[in-house]
């Protein structure tokens, strides 16, 4: 993928996302990036900068802080004296965000526009249904232990919390089921089938007690036998996924391989299963980077996450390590790139000025549960 060619097209038309003053169009990076550096000069420690590692890069050098969910999940309870918590990322995060963070600080989103296609699969009126046929099909002491990927909506998160359950990341995803598991019989996982089955199956959990929950279906989609299946399951998947790492394929494995005799493919563990089988390693972003940069140098990797990781790491480990794109196309997160350093320079200076754009507020009804689920998670070592 040409980043610097879709770099240009999309400042040409950023103004038809969230409409921006005028004065924030047309800018030369040289002025973007001088007033960024003022107003977060300005700003100080009233404001901390957090930026997912699949930004761009002309937001993610204005960050504090750097992370995954789960790395950056831990920073905000760690700046109880900012006043602004400015979330580079999508709206789920900034969601959890606001509600780890303390009273007086406000969670800002750049861009409203910033959500998540696997988040938007899980749908609160769908799990309670879910959760009904489960009861109905098991019984109400079924041993049901709901697990929430932190890719989902805080009323996805407060009924995991209400009902006994967690909140987990790619980072943490195996102590979570472990965790499950010494609570309940079976773990209810959403919204990311792939996340739930390659991490149950590196636990030793058979394919076969695995089921799919299709949540457009009746009960499921499951058929007939579906009493049993339930009943032999050790988790149940919701069938939801994330679009950028269901592109990575055990023939592009193929074809890095053929290209590139002894090369090492280390995959995100959202991708299919047949993919992390055909792969080297797997593990979340920040595993993805210990491990290559860890590795010897003369090292050659094809890495299987979004491109703006992928392309930064490159760069990072260079000459001593090589590193490629397993797409050769590059995949692209089109959702965190929508937060522009336009987008960021209209938030801080609003910030200067008094104004404070696109809070995240979690409702309060909601907000105590949600609490109680993010807090799980931070808890599991």
């Amino acid at each position: 993928m040409l980043i610097p060619m879709l770099t240009a097209y999309e400042k040409e038309h950023v103004s038809e996302r969230q409409p921006l003053p005028e004065r924030y169009l047309g800018l030369s990076d040289a002025e973007m990036d001088q007033r960024l550096a003022a107003a977060k000069a300005r700003l100080g420690r009233r404001a901390v900068i957090l930026g997912h590692h699949y930004q761009r890069d002309e937001v993610i050098k204005f960050a504090d802080y750097t992370g995954d969910s789960f790395k950056l999940a831990r920073q905000v309870a760690a700046h109880p004296d900012a006043e602004f918590i400015v979330f580079c990322g999508v709206h789920f995060m900034a969601e959890s965000a606001d509600v780890l963070s303390a009273d007086h600080q406000q969670v800002i989103l750049p861009d409203l526009a910033a959500g998540c296609s696997m988040a938007d699969m899980a749908d609160p009126d769908q799990l309670e249904l879910c959760w009904n046929d489960l009861e109905m099909m098991l019984g109400q002491s079924a041993g049901i232990v709901p697990v929430t990927y932190i890719n989902s909506a805080a009323s996805i998160k407060a009924f995991v919390g209400e009902r006994g359950g967690v909140v987990c990341t790619s980072s943490n995803a195996a102590a979570t089921l472990r965790w499950a598991w010494a609570r309940g019989d079976r773990v209810l996982f959403l919204p990311d089938q792939h996340l739930g089955r390659n991490t149950a199956y590196k636990l030793g959990v058979p394919l076969e007690r695995m089921v799919v929950w299709d949540p457009n279906e009746i009960c499921g989609g499951l058929d007939a036998d579906a009493p049993d299946a339930i009943a032999n399951a050790r988790i149940i998947l919701w069938k939801g996924h994330c679009s950028v790492h269901t592109r990575f394929t055990v023939r592009q494995i193929d074809a890095m391989r053929a290209r590139h005799p002894g090369i090492r493919v280390v995959v995100h563990p959202e991708v299919p299963w047949e993919v992390v089988q055909a792969a080297d390693d797997s593990g979340s972003t920040e595993y993805i980077l210990t491990v290559v940069t860890s590795s010897p140098a003369g090292s050659v990797w094809a890495v299987g996450t979004e491109i703006h990781l992928v392309e930064r790491l490159a760069r990072q480990v260079a000459p001593e390590r090589t590193v490629y794109s397993l797409d050769q196309f590059g995949c692209l997160c089109s959702t965190m790139f929508r937060v522009s350093p336009n987008h960021l320079l209209w938030t801080l200076e609003g910030l200067v000025d008094g104004e404070v754009h696109n809070r995240i507020v979690v409702p309060a009804d909601r907000k105590y549960w949600t609490k109680v689920a993010l807090d799980r998670m931070l808890s599991i070592q």
